[in-house]
């Protein structure tokens, strides 16, 4: 009894973490089926932002693949601003315009989604905290085009 009462804790220990945030499967979009122009507006300057707007991280979504996903720059100071864009690697854009950020392996960490014409973040709390949604801003000519 002792000993399936203990195996039973230990089991329940080893599950939690590991199904801390489980993102629902979404396909990636096929970008080549994708009016050119459309995809244009996604490449390039984006912004993270918390409520007041006072932190934030800058992003530069790019069109070169890479491990996980497709390319990205990261203003300094991300990681001071939410300390999980220092594990960020790469992004991925997604069936219904949903764009994900993931880690050096491949696991994704934060999902922006759009359910109110927002881009709002999902994710593990730990992960997303602070963060109140993911702004497109307009680049200047010559930027945004790698």
């Amino acid at each position: 009894m002792r000993r399936g009462s203990l195996l039973a804790a230990l089991m329940a220990g080893l599950i939690g973490p590991a199904a801390a945030f489980e993102f629902e499967p979404v396909k990636p979009l096929d970008v080549k089926s994708v009016e050119p122009s459309l995809m244009a507006d996604i490449y390039g300057t984006w912004e993270i932002r918390d409520k007041t707007g006072k932190k934030r991280c800058r992003l530069t979504l790019q069109k070169e693949f890479t491990i996980g996903g497709y390319q990205l720059e990261k203003a300094p100071g991300c990681d001071k601003a939410f300390p999980v864009m220092e594990d960020i690697s790469a992004w991925r854009l997604l069936e219904g315009w949903s764009i994900d950020l993931v880690d050096p392996l491949r696991k994704i960490r934060i999902r922006f989604e759009t359910p109110d014409n927002r881009c709002v973040p999902f994710g593990d709390e730990k992960d997303i905290a602070g963060m109140a949604e993911l702004l497109k801003i307009k680049d200047k000519p010559g930027q945004g085009k790698k």
